[in-house]
């Protein structure tokens, strides 16, 4: 018995070219996803930035910020680059164009994700409780900001070893937390629509539940490509004498 091997990648077995527009329509939609969850908590830092620059009043609620405007003003920058660089670092076919743009702006992104990080954790040690934040939001934002800064720290170092399967699971976890806040800009919005002001215990929990749903969406984006076949996956056909 003779055997011959079929290639299913070949275009004569499998065609391929009715897929490319799928995947590049759900590359597109996923792209414009992120940035659409990422506006909401880039409109608000716009919206923190021009209140320094424009001197505006002063309150209890602005107050740490005016003390301390650095890490403020960091953390609202790194963010949006962070988030807006990051968004197209998913689309894959823009990525495999253009490799060295992917590079340039993955470095960068790094940067900025550990600046986010890093002055996330600096304002929650050192800038005064918000009103309504308590002890249980102020560890959660200790745990996440922690666990975003070693996740693009592991990142960078699988990539800087070859390993690009672990250096992309790190990046989506890191970029998940990341983008907790657009998360929690709907679901705070939805809870007091529906449940009314949120108490200290429930913003907490609501707060924490935004962090864990990202997480879950990149765990499962992470598992499903660990079960993708090969893209040129080959099997033995027995041929018959």
């Amino acid at each position: 018995m003779n055997a011959t091997i079929v290639d299913h990648g070949s275009a004569s077995e499998t065609p391929q070219k009715p897929k490319t527009p799928i995947k590049a329509r759900s590359a597109k939609w996923l792209v414009a996803g992120l940035l659409l969850l990422s506006a909401f908590p880039l409109a608000a830092g716009a919206f923190r930035l021009s209140q320094l620059a424009g001197g505006a009043a002063i309150t209890p609620a602005n107050a740490r910020f005016f003390a301390s405007p650095l890490p403020v003003v960091v953390h609202i920058v790194s963010a949006g680059v962070y988030a807006l660089l990051g968004a197209f670092q998913f689309a894959t076919a823009f990525r495999r164009r253009r490799p060295g743009w992917h590079r340039a702006a993955g470095r960068l992104v790094v940067l900025c994700g550990l600046l986010v990080g890093l002055s996330g954790l600096w304002m929650t040690l050192f800038y005064p409780w918000p009103k309504g934040d308590g002890a249980l939001l102020y560890g959660l934002r200790l745990v996440f900001g922690s666990a975003m800064v070693v996740s693009i720290v592991l990142a960078f170092t699988a990539i800087r070893r070859g390993d690009v399967r672990r250096h992309r699971a790190w990046m989506l976890r890191g970029y998940a937390i990341g983008l907790g806040a657009g998360t929690q800009a709907l679901i705070l919005m939805a809870g007091e629509l529906t449940l009314g002001p949120p108490s200290e215990l429930s913003r907490a929990l609501l707060m924490g539940a935004a962090w864990v749903i990202n997480l879950a969406v990149a765990e499962w984006a992470i598992r499903k490509r660990l079960r993708r076949p090969a893209r040129t996956a080959s099997a033995v056909v027995p041929h018959p004498q």
